[in-house]
Order: C-alpha cells, then sequence, then structure tokens
C-alpha cells in the first residue's frame, strides 16, 4: 500500500521562478498558436506549460525552458 511520506520537499524559489516563466511563456505561444491556427507554436507552448512538472533539478528546468522557448522563433513559419 502506497505510503505518502510525512516530509515533502517544496520547490525552490528558483523553481517557482522558471515554472510561473516558462508556463507563461507557453500560454502565449499556444495562444499565438490557437489564433493563427499553427499547430507548431500550439505544441510547443503546451509542451512549455507542462514540462516543469516533471522536472526537478533547476539548472535542467532552465536549460530545457530556454530550448523550447528559443524553438518558438526558429521553428516559425
Amino acid at each position: 500500500m502506497f505510503q505518502p511520506s510525512s516530509r515533502t520537499a517544496m520547490p525552490s524559489y528558483a523553481n517557482l521562478f522558471a515554472a510561473i516563466l516558462f508556463g507563461s511563456a507557453g500560454f502565449a505561444a499556444f495562444i499565438y498558436g490557437k489564433k493563427s491556427a499553427n499547430w507548431k507554436p500550439m505544441t510547443l507552448g503546451v509542451i512549455l506549460m507542462v514540462y516543469p512538472y516533471f522536472i526537478e533539478e533547476t539548472w535542467l528546468l532552465y536549460v530545457i525552458g530556454a530550448v523550447l522557448t528559443a524553438g518558438i522563433f526558429v521553428w516559425r513559419d
């Protein structure tokens, strides 16, 4: 039977800031892609909004977020 840990680790301020920053960029990309009927920014937007839930390491969170955000600008039509 699953028993949750009595101590749950809180994310650092840097993780929270990155999640809000890249989640906001992802939301903006998703809305832009939806309005322009372009699936590329919509897809990258969804990925940007979801990936911070699965990454715990701060440096990796920023690297992946920077690459995905740059991908929005590079991979446009």
